[in-house]
């Protein structure tokens, strides 16, 4: 078992391998975390692990309005997760390389990281300025048929871009190119789905490439037909994902 120990950053999403994630971070912890990160030499990684939110806060309660109005201030790495933090957070989480930090004269800081590794939580420690934890990397298995299913993956995404976009929209033609590595397809697939966290940890944490490519299937198939029947879809916005505050 190969393990590794990195700073953790819990957020409300969940990070796929390959897929870019641009944060704005303002807490002092992650502030902290990226201070420490920009002292890794150029030719080095600067790695932190994305873990989704299973009950928490994204952003500690630190003031009126921040983000509950009626909430205690609460200070320190762990704060918004409750006494014991491996059990607010999922247990399949993604590495992220942080290829560009910005820090800005208000020593706050824009990232843009990209994902590369699931990777499984094992523990949890608090004793720092920033959570950092003990991480078991998950090899990515194919599974069978991984091929033929990213195929009729990509066909059924298709039909549920353009239906979730709308006919006449030109953007999402059939000439744009998508990948056709079936690993790259599953995780791209995932990210842009319009699901709920706990639909895209359970994709995220599937067994092997066959089998998230076997479930994107079946939920494409059942989201497609559903906008299909619906004459008008509730006001959403089904075509954007939320960037996180922090």
């Amino acid at each position: 078992m190969t393990t590794v120990r990195l700073p953790l950053f819990p957020l409300n999403s969940v990070l796929f391998p390959g897929l870019v994630l641009p944060l704005n971070v303002f807490e002092e912890r992650y502030r902290a975390m990226l201070r420490d990160l920009l002292k890794t030499p150029e030719d080095e990684p600067r790695r932190f692990a994305v873990v989704a939110i299973r009950d928490g806060h994204e952003v500690a309660p630190s003031a009126p309005g921040m983000p509950d109005p009626t909430a205690r201030p609460e200070r320190g790495p762990a704060a918004g997760f409750g006494p014991d933090p491996l059990r607010a957070f999922h247990g399949v989480g993604c590495v992220a390389d942080a290829a560009t930090v910005r820090e800005h004269s208000d020593g706050t800081f824009e990232v843009l990281a990209t994902g590369t590794t699931r990777v499984r939580l094992l523990s949890v420690d608090a004793s720092g300025p920033y959570l950092t934890a003990e991480l078991e990397e998950l090899a990515e298995e194919s599974g069978d048929d991984a091929g033929a299913l990213a195929e009729d993956v990509l066909r059924s995404f298709r039909r549920y871009q353009k239906r979730l976009a709308g006919a006449r929209e030109r953007s999402l033609s059939s000439g744009t190119e998508l990948p056709d590595d079936p690993g790259v397809v599953s995780y791209l697939v995932a990210a842009a789905m319009v699901h709920d966290t706990p639909t895209k940890q359970r994709l995220l944490q599937a067994p092997d490439t066959a089998s998230r490519l076997r479930d994107e299937l079946r939920l494409l198939r059942a989201e497609t037909s559903i906008i299909r029947s619906l004459p008008s879809l509730p006001a959403f916005e089904l075509t954007r994902t939320p960037t996180s505050l922090n």
